[in-house]
């Protein structure tokens, strides 16, 4: 029975309007959101923002030709117009013959509640009084001259995803943030850094004080910098760093890049590419988790991986089109942009926890570095060059 909600309802109708102009395969996604946000600047408030959106995108399949398009005109008297205009485009487009829908038996079976959607939503007032607190932290440190930007926002939003394999499925989440920056110096002489807290429950995050107060430590830390000699020694990472490191990594073992023979690791799958001390964990079923998810783009399961188990590659990130490509099996990382055919995403990644402490690190180096923040583009996953600005201690 066909699932009836506001959402499917748009969903069923707009598939119902492919399948009439030609389509022979059809998925889209609807979704709705609002957000509101409150932004103070050194005391004042300067923004206080309330959106609300909503958007269809379309994607069909004529044969092996497809199209994608986008709408934000949600009126069911254009559900006609767009998939006719998607149906005409796809018949221009060239043929992919890795194009297409998941079987329905492939599909995910059952959607897990991963408490993503805190139904308290904060008002203006609140969200203003948290930024306040946070500036107020900030400007206890003495080492602060001002506060650059203190904002608090928080959003909640409902999607639904339609496939003409007959795969239904939805998702409801809220995010929950803070973010501050702090200015320390003066003249030319000023330094910045910041922190920022997010979640899907307001409870989950920091408070606001603790937020502020970090931030303003970081900028305080900042100053009187010098550039250090060239030199080869030990490097440590912090963990608010792993994020850009993840990024890299991840960016090397997107099957689209693999595929098209792009990337610096495309034939290092089952082999070491880190030391056996490095795991990499890539888990969208984490319970309030930033990136959880039950399926992906195109309707598939989505399980808990080892991307990479003490220090071998394990797994390509793998949408349906990239696993074809290379006679491979997705793993359940679909990704879905507006106006575009299923890309690659990942969900909650981290790297394990190692039997050494990052005090313990330090402590055996008499001489080397503490990396707290990267700078620049210089990355080259063709290559697997790796050229950055590089902040941080000298240990």
């Amino acid at each position: 029975m066909p699932i009836s909600t506001p959402l499917f309802d748009m969903l069923h109708e707009l598939l119902d309007e492919a399948k009439k102009a030609g389509a022979s395969a059809t998925d889209a996604v609807a979704a709705v959101s609002t957000s509101l946000s409150a932004t103070l600047r050194n005391g004042a408030l300067s923004d206080l923002e309330r959106s609300e959106g909503k958007e269809i995108s379309l994607r069909v399949l004529v044969g092996k030709r497809q199209a994608s398009l986008a709408t934000s005109d949600v009126d069911h008297k254009t559900f006609r117009e767009l998939a006719e205009r998607a149906v005409a485009t796809a018949r221009l487009a060239p043929e992919d013959p890795y194009a297409g829908l998941p079987e329905i038996e492939e599909c995910a079976l059952l959607i897990a509640d991963l408490d993503l959607l805190d139904t308290h939503a904060p008002n203006a007032e609140d969200l203003i009084e948290k930024a306040r607190v946070m500036e107020e932290a900030a400007r206890e440190n003495p080492a602060i001259a001002q506060v650059e930007e203190s904002a608090a926002s928080a959003s909640q939003s409902s999607a639904a995803y339609l496939a003409s394999n007959g795969f239904a499925g939805s998702a409801r989440s809220s995010m929950h943030s803070l973010y501050v920056t702090p200015i320390a110096g003066e003249s030319t002489n000023m330094v910045r850094d910041y922190d920022q807290a997010l979640a899907h429950h307001a409870a989950d995050l920091r408070t606001p004080q603790e937020v502020g107060q970090l931030a303003a430590s970081r900028t305080a830390l900042r100053r009187n910098a010098r550039k250090m000699p060239s030199a080869r020694v030990p490097v440590v990472f912090s963990s608010r760093n792993a994020g850009s490191l993840l990024r890299t990594l991840l960016s090397a073992i997107n099957g689209q890049a693999v595929a098209r023979r792009t990337s610096f690791l495309m034939e290092s799958l089952g082999q070491d590419i880190f030391s056996p001390a490095v795991t990499v964990i890539d888990d969208p079923s984490m319970a309030r988790g930033l990136r959880s998810r039950s399926f992906d783009g195109e309707g598939l399961p989505c399980e808990k991986r080892a991307l990479v188990e003490k220090g071998k590659l394990n797994h390509f990130l793998l949408n349906l089109s990239a696993a074809r490509q290379l006679k491979m099996k997705s793993t359940g990382h679909a990704g879905r942009e507006a106006g575009g055919p299923p890309g690659i995403s990942a969900s909650n990644v981290y790297i394990e926890n190692g039997a050494v402490s990052p005090e313990a690190l330090i402590t055996d180096i008499k001489s080397g570095f503490l990396v707290t923040d990267t700078m620049g583009f210089g990355v080259n996953t063709l290559t697997g060059d790796f050229s950055q600005g590089a902040l941080g201690f000298w240990i």
